[in-house]
């Protein structure tokens, strides 16, 4: 019999808190979410944070710090040009005197009432609340996190991989069988990862583009290229699970109607991965036409097919209908 799918808390419980958030995450956990799940990026002085991207103006109120007006830069992220302010350029302390605010305000305009009041948190202070709560509940509450842009860290000298291993490990995380996994968009720290950790790791592959150390390296598969049978073999070789964008588990077409599943859940399974597709949202304008207003249907749709975790900004939704699932 097939495990129940895992619940993983997208950012938190980033529908009814801003993301990365010690507020997202904790509710999320009061949701009985499985894992939750940081993006990380990196300070000056080498400590692993919480955000989607290391351009923080859409997520904190940096922008409206007088005292932070002068590090407004310009750089190259991932091969784009991004103007901003940029954790790398910020000691944790000065990250401690920003406060986040909701990234997408006219989607969730409930959310903006926290904007102002929370901190952003380390990757410690997540694990410590994971720690703590799986103290207080049953069962463990386990850790996703993602590295970010882990080429451009690794060019200018603030590697992501080493200081993630050294903080899980530090904080009691061991063996293939800890309540972690490691995800990344790209191919290159995922392997070099493997041969670092027994901790599970997850390919990221996303409905278009292909992984930035591709570009690099002048590979010129993409991501739709990794979906191959022979591709998935390739990936668990360092890998123990996909992360899937679910446009390609279940395609749509023009008018944003679903279309047949490919066969990508048993060629995943075939080679000994797990699914976990990514993401999951109640708005209707992330839903397909067929559940406009109805994200319980989408999430059964894809339970049914067989995937092993859903992303999620709405915990307690995914879990509602995982709960109902035979």
């Amino acid at each position: 019999m097939q495990k129940k799918p895992i619940i993983i808390a997208h950012r938190g419980a980033s529908g009814y808190r801003p993301e990365h958030t010690i507020a997202a995450y904790e509710l999320a956990i009061e949701m009985g979410a499985d894992f939750i799940e940081p993006d990380l990026v990196i300070t000056k002085d080498g400590i692993l944070i919480a955000r989607h991207e290391n351009e923080i103006s859409e997520t904190t109120d940096v922008a409206v710090r007088p005292e932070f007006l002068h590090r407004k830069t310009l750089k190259v992220i991932d091969g784009e040009a991004k103007i901003g302010w940029f954790t790398e350029d910020f000691t944790l302390t000065e990250i401690k005197t920003l406060r986040a605010k909701e990234r997408i305000p006219q989607l969730r305009p409930q959310n903006t009432k926290f904007n102002g009041l929370l901190e952003i948190p380390t990757l410690q202070e997540i694990i410590d609340l994971a720690k703590r709560k799986s103290i207080e509940t049953e069962p463990i509450i386990g850790i996703y996190p993602e590295t970010k842009h882990p080429t451009y860290f690794q060019f200018i000298g603030l590697s992501l991989e080493n200081t993630l291993i050294e903080t899980l490990q530090a904080s009691g995380y061991k063996g293939k069988n800890a309540p972690v996994f490691i995800q990344s968009f790209e191919v290159s720290n995922l392997q070099y990862l493997s041969t670092k950790t027994d901790f599970p790791l997850v390919q990221l592959l996303n409905i278009s583009g292909k992984p930035y150390d591709f570009i690099v390296k002048g590979d010129m598969r993409t991501y739709v290229d990794l979906v191959k049978t022979e591709e998935l073999k390739k990936i668990s070789s360092y890998a123990q699970a996909v992360g899937i964008h679910k446009n390609l588990l279940i395609p749509r077409d023009n008018n944003d109607k679903l279309l047949s599943p490919t066969s990508l859940i048993s060629d995943a399974h075939a080679n000994n991965l797990l699914i976990h597709a990514w993401t999951f949202r109640n708005e209707n304008c992330f839903l397909p036409q067929d559940f406009q207003g109805n994200p319980q249907g989408e999430y059964e749709l894809f339970f049914n097919l067989g995937i092993d975790g859903v992303f999620s900004d709405y915990p307690d939704t995914a879990i509602s209908v995982c709960c109902n699932i035979k």
